[in-house]
């Protein structure tokens, strides 16, 4: 049973999904203005490994993920750069990929943009409207917020305590400081290329509306699971219900989940703090596996603070795992087991399994289910040369299941030997049956300056790494 903490309800619920085995999943994409940063690393990681534990738990999922290609940011960043909107969203985005795919994040079924989906978008927003929740102002289209029963669930907030802020649209023209645009007139001077004809005259969409039509228009209604970070629960998704529900007339979510915030300092790092980090300058430092095993080092709805210690603790932990699975790698397979794990029945080692499940069974708690990959590391490294060969490899299964398949942490890969290492090893294993130890420290000595270490086994042979694998 997966146990997932739904942001609507305040509380952990039994998942069970729409369609029998299915799953249907959708979370907030970037606006491409900018670099690719830990906090969008942090989201798009996070619902990564939430996919792939659906998937590995027998679920088939749709997964969709936007872009929302148009928006005042990019056609600000755009005029400041003397390029068009379209040229400066398209390089985000192809930075966006390949950064992400460092990550070894899984592509999304379907990346829908804003720029593709207008004709579903004006049709939505014309429902709305004849509907009777959103009226018409020179060209602007508002949602009228106190018309839809139930606003501010989501967020816990009372519509009548809620003021116009931050992150909501201030206008004199609206009915309620509340309302929000789903239509925005064109203004003088914008590029043609960010304007639509409509009904209420050229423009383009409003923010909120892009995510509820993209997400029901490749979904269907009702989602499943709709993600994001906890700074979208007002107004971005609270917005998006009511929209959603009023046009459809169905419940448009049912397990809203939020990842915690990235913070520095236990300061939240945002753009607009000039604290983030972008994604390309950590990776000059550290490896992208490293920065995913330190972005799943907590439960994904806690904070997670940044730092070079938090990172170099990141690193050092992941050594370790790497040292027990490239021990394991070295040793022969077993005639009788395949080489690869993907042919081999999970349930290899099966309370390994079990108890890193339960784990992720309670609302996708990576911080536990790597502790138990480390229990397993532990255990291989006390007494890799005590078991059986078939053991060995049944616990080199369960790693590479537990690191790729369920956290897409990609094993680490098994350094080439150079060839005048592998021969000084051979001499000193001869010279050890020889039982000549002096010879034997002397090459042990000349491994270790080129580079190399070696872990001595009891039956006389050695394996053999590089020095920090």
């Amino acid at each position: 049973m997966i146990s997932i903490y739904n942001t609507l309800t305040r509380k952990k619920e039994e998942f069970t999904p729409l369609h029998d085995r299915e799953v249907l999943m959708y979370v907030c994409g970037v606006t491409p203005y900018d670099e690719v940063h830990l906090g969008h690393a942090r989201v798009y990681v996070t619902f990564d490994v939430i996919r792939r534990f659906f998937e590995q738990s027998g679920y088939r999922t749709k997964y969709i993920q936007n872009f929302t290609d148009v928006d005042d940011k990019i056609i600000n960043r755009a005029a400041e750069r003397n390029i068009s909107p379209h040229q400066l969203a398209e390089t985000c985005i192809a930075d966006y990929f390949i950064q992400i795919d460092k990550l070894n994040v899984k592509r999304a079924d379907r990346y829908p943009r804003v720029t593709e989906t207008i004709p579903q978008i004006i049709a939505f927003i014309k429902t709305i409207i004849e509907r009777k929740k959103a009226y018409v102002i020179d060209g602007d289209v508002y949602f009228e917020t106190r018309k839809f029963k139930g606003y501010g669930t989501l967020s816990r907030r009372n519509i009548d305590e809620l003021k116009s802020g931050a992150r909501v649209e201030i206008d004199d023209r609206k009915r309620d400081p509340l309302d929000f645009a789903l239509w925005k007139a064109s203004k003088p001077g914008d590029p043609p290329e960010v304007s639509w004809d409509s009904p209420w005259g050229k423009g383009r969409p409003g923010w909120h509306i892009e995510c509820s039509v993209m997400s029901t228009d490749l979904l269907g209604p009702t989602l499943d699971v709709h993600g994001g970070g906890q700074d979208l629960i007002f107004p971005h998704h609270e917005n998006e219900i009511a929209q959603s529900e009023t046009a459809t007339g169905k419940p448009f979510v049912r397990f809203w989940l939020h990842n915690g915030f990235v913070t520095l300092n236990r300061e939240k790092m945002s753009k607009s703090l000039g604290n983030f980090f972008a994604l390309r300058d950590i990776f000059q430092k550290y490896s992208p596996r490293v920065v995913r095993y330190f972005l799943l080092s907590q439960h994904y709805r806690n904070p997670l603070d940044f730092s070079d210690d938090k990172l170099l603790q990141s690193q050092r932990a992941l050594e370790g795992i790497d040292e027990a699975y490239l021990r394991l790698a070295a040793i022969p397979h077993p005639p009788e087991m395949p080489a690869r794990f993907a042919s081999i029945d999970s349930n290899v080692l099966p309370d390994v399994i079990s108890r890193f499940r339960s784990a992720m069974d309670d609302d996708f708690n990576t911080e536990k289910g790597l502790a138990v990959v480390h229990e397993l590391k532990n255990e291989v490294l006390s007494t890799v040369y005590k078991r059986s060969p078939l053991l060995l490899h049944k616990a080199f299964v369960t790693m590479a299941i537990l690191l790729e398949d369920y956290l897409g942490i990609a094993p680490p890969q098994k350094e080439t030997v150079l060839p005048e290492a592998l021969g000084l090893k051979e001499e000193r294993e001869k010279a050890r049956k020889d039982r000549d130890w002096k010879r034997a420290d002397e090459l042990r000595a000349r491994i270790d300056a080129l580079g190399y270490r070696l872990e001595d086994n009891p039956d006389g042979t050695s394996l053999i790494f590089r020095k920090g694998a």
